[in-house]
């Protein structure tokens, strides 16, 4: 009888054949496990995992993927993450995972080799990399990201680190939303741990996290940038639907968003704060919000900032005056917090004029300091 498995570095796993059915059995099982015919699971390198006896494999399509999915709920060893030294931890621990939660892990390395930017991605969980992509030649991956469950429930976490090696481009976005669905007690957590290498540059774009009525969310992105690295990343958060009338009535948001030792941003957005939502002084009534930086492991040199904010102030307007597409009511800002650092911001009504207004800033922002064309990620329009 095949009762469990356990998968180690690089290798693959091919389930027997099933066996006649006994009377009594229920299609496609044997006892208590469910073996589907031929499947074959391939495991990442660097990714261990262990089943229980007890667990069931439904015999369909795409068995492969069910079994590994199965498996990470049952036990996951997760892989090494990076510290803020951007090397991997050592000895870490078997998570075991607690009834109704459940832990995906994502580890991003990229390094330039002839000025060719390489990538390698391990996953342990349902986080993962649909697509590596090079349209902008070699030199720049464009990474996009999947989360195939489609959101996080309480106790959910996505964990993910970002290695962007010496003079090494990379672009990382997401097909969709992150959504934050309705929690019965425990928090859901996203958190991103970057590193970037001297000389390294990143585009943080994922699409907008989406906060449902009752979640109880945490949205943490750490970006460590050394002497010569730069990037630019943006953050955007959506309170509620209200396009279909769901209101964000309970529940709560924590944002994080830190550069160690540069600049720290954190906030908590409850539900039931009405100054916070609804006074002039806070969100003004507004469900809608967006953060968008520029910045560098070093001072930006004076003149360059300006041109930085220039740009940007001048696109804004022009979304604000309609003379860049349709952006309705909305209020946006750009300012220089700190010598290493340049902030878009904005509100609204609804997060589309927003995604729309600071995806003309980076595109503005990456031709001025990096003298790059615009090149927006074809899956946003898919």
């Amino acid at each position: 009888m095949w009762s469990g498995f356990s998968c180690l570095r690089g290798e693959v796993l091919r389930a027997p054949r099933r066996p006649p059915r006994r009377d009594g059995d229920t299609p496609g099982t044997i006892g208590c496990a469910a073996v589907p015919q031929a499947s074959v699971v391939r495991v990442a390198p660097g990714v261990s995992c262990h089943a229980s006896p007890l667990m069931r494999i439904l015999p369909q399509k795409s068995a492969s993927r069910q079994l590994m999915a199965r498996c990470h709920r049952a036990k996951c060893f997760r892989m090494p993450s990076l510290s803020h030294s951007g090397t991997p931890d050592a000895g870490e621990l078997p998570v075991m995972h607690s009834p109704g939660t459940w832990r995906s892990v994502l580890h991003l390395r990229y390094t330039s080799v002839n000025d060719k930017t390489l990538d390698r991605a391990q996953h342990c969980g349902a986080v993962r990399v649909l697509a590596a992509l090079h349209p902008e030649g070699p030199g720049i991956c464009h990474h996009v990201l999947v989360h195939p469950p489609g959101g996080l429930v309480g106790g959910d976490r996505i964990e993910m680190t970002v290695d962007v090696g010496a003079s090494a481009h990379a672009l990382i976005t997401t097909p969709g939303a992150t959504r934050f669905y309705r929690s019965l007690g425990k928090p859901a957590v996203q958190q991103v741990l970057a590193q970037l290498r001297s000389g390294a540059r990143l585009e943080w774009l994922p699409l907008e996290a989406l906060a449902f009525d009752g979640c109880l969310a945490e949205n943490r992105g750490v970006f460590t940038l050394e002497t010569g690295a730069e990037m630019i990343g943006w953050d955007m958060l959506a309170l509620g639907l209200p396009a279909a009338g769901q209101a964000f009535r309970c529940g709560h948001v924590v944002q994080h968003l830190e550069l160690p030792g540069i600049w720290l941003e954190r906030g908590r957005i409850d539900a039931q704060d009405d100054v916070l939502l609804r006074a002039p002084g806070g969100l003004a009534g507004h469900t809608a919000m967006g953060t968008l930086w520029f910045a560098a492991g070093s001072a930006i040199a004076s003149d360059r900032a300006q041109g930085l904010l220039s740009a940007a102030r001048e696109v804004l307007q022009e979304c604000l005056d309609g003379r860049i597409g349709r952006v309705g009511l909305m209020h946006a800002a750009a300012t220089q917090p700190n010598p290493q650092v340049l902030v878009v911001r904005a509100l609204a009504a609804r997060i589309e004029p927003i995604h729309h207004a600071l995806t003309e800033v980076w595109s503005a922002w990456r031709s001025l300091a990096w003298q790059l064309g615009p090149c927006t990620p074809r899956v946003w329009r898919t």
